[in-house]
């Protein structure tokens, strides 16, 4: 007799922003779960999220008052944490509260990068979470990327096994600038476009260089060097654009962060090499849109990423005027020209294998691929960075006083 089949799983989100309708937009190709719920502290953009995801097609979602009636309702299986950095540990707080005062049980949690904004408040996450006995996911959707994938199968499968393991590997993701205020204040997010995404790059190097199917532990960070500007938002006109359309609160001349960081990691392998990892992130970049880009490197090999390389393109001339928007691409930059599109764009950044697989990992399939500690692990090279671009210099990793560190550019205290 074959096993009942598992039952479908209920999720619901924490946000209801760009992030978390990015992943709804991918539920159209994932199995065996509905979105069922939304929570967002702005009841309105609650109740839009659910009637979105519903429009979809992806799950009969509803608006809740609380995170706690979210956990308490037998229909919520799993939670997706999508909400901003400044609120991360009251919303796991609320979470927890409720799984320990018995109103209700969760298989799952899964949250959006970075896991925190620093060291101590990740590792506070994890011990809260522990405390429940719950069940995580890192949510990092370049790695699910396909080509990503498929690249990094093809080359350890091919080259890595007939001339020697990869030994360098590069990864960036750039764009004009994030969506909502809070990214822009280095006191809300945790730091300027290194904590925001850096994350995303710092670990596509190492999971490009880690052999498929060994944990990343198999390629240990020994140093980090890093660097950080302000090359255009602290600019007096870029300044006051910044301000007149985000937020009067952002003074980019008195308090700026970062929009650009480039930092090189040396790993240890398992078996006795060197390897390096470089990435950058930039919030001044300007063309089509969200660059995404990754190669690796090795000794008689090499293989390379770029969203913009879509395969599709659209021209339009000078005649074709209209209002601004993002059909083509994410932070789409002009609406005329010679423009590349990204067809499926949650497909393309990983976005749909990740929720298959996070999805299969709550409902006992699989095991999961990253954890809440890949998140903290994460988090602590990001604040090395930080650390060895104030210090300008190469810094051992992991380095003392790293749980009690906190960016200047978080402080407010950063001058580029």
């Amino acid at each position: 007799m074959s096993p009942a089949p598992a039952r479908r799983l209920g999720v619901g989100f924490i946000g209801s922003g760009f992030n978390a309708r990015f992943h709804m937009q991918s539920w159209t190709g994932v199995r065996d779960a509905d979105v069922l719920g939304v929570w967002s502290p702005h009841p309105e953009r609650a109740a839009e999220a659910a009637a979105y995801a519903r429009k979809l097609d992806v799950g009969r979602a509803k608006a809740y008052r609380s995170i706690g009636d979210m956990v308490a309702d037998p229909a919520i299986d799993a939670l997706w944490l999508c909400g901003p950095n400044q609120a991360r540990i009251e919303n796991v707080e609320e979470i927890v509260d409720a799984i320990e005062r018995g109103r209700g049980e969760l298989r799952g949690l899964a949250c959006e990068k970075p896991l925190a904004r620093n060291v101590a408040e990740a590792s506070e996450v994890i011990r809260l979470v522990q405390r429940v006995g719950l069940r995580t996911g890192y949510l990092e959707n370049q790695l699910f990327a396909p080509q990503v994938e498929t690249g990094r199968n093809l080359i350890w499968a091919r080259g890595a096994r007939l001339t020697g393991r990869p030994y360098l590997a590069r990864a960036a993701e750039e764009h004009s600038g994030p969506h909502m205020p809070w990214f822009w204040q280095g006191k809300l997010q945790g730091g300027g476009v290194l904590n925001d995404m850096m994350c995303h790059s710092a670990l596509v190097v190492r999971h490009l260089l880690t052999k498929p199917g060994q944990p990343l532990s198999t390629v240990t960070p020994v140093n980090v060097s890093a660097r950080i500007a302000s090359l255009k938002w602290s600019r007096p006109e870029y300044a006051r654009k910044l301000a007149r359309t985000m937020s009067r609160e952002l003074d980019y001349r008195r308090r700026p962060s970062e929009d650009f960081a480039s930092v090189t990691i040396e790993f240890e392998t398992d078996d006795g090499h060197r390897v390096i990892g470089e990435a950058t992130t930039s919030w001044s970049f300007v063309g089509a849109g969200l660059r995404l880009s990754a190669e690796l490197l090795g000794p008689e090999y090499s293989m390379s990423w770029n969203t913009l390389d879509s395969g599709l393109k659209l021209f339009f001339s000078r005649e074709v005027t209209g209002r601004a928007g993002e059909d083509l691409v994410e932070k789409q930059n002009a609406e005329i020209g010679l423009m590349p599109v990204v067809a499926n764009e949650p497909m393309a950044y990983g976005y749909e294998a990740e929720n298959r697989h996070f999805v299969r990992v709550f409902q006992g399939k699989a095991e999961p691929l990253l954890t809440f500690e890949d998140g903290l692990e994460v988090v602590k090279i990001l604040m090395t960075a930080y650390m060895s671009a104030e210090q300008g210099k190469t810094i051992d990793f992991p380095p003392r006083g790293l749980g009690g560190f906190s960016p200047a550019v978080a402080r407010g205290k950063w001058k580029p």
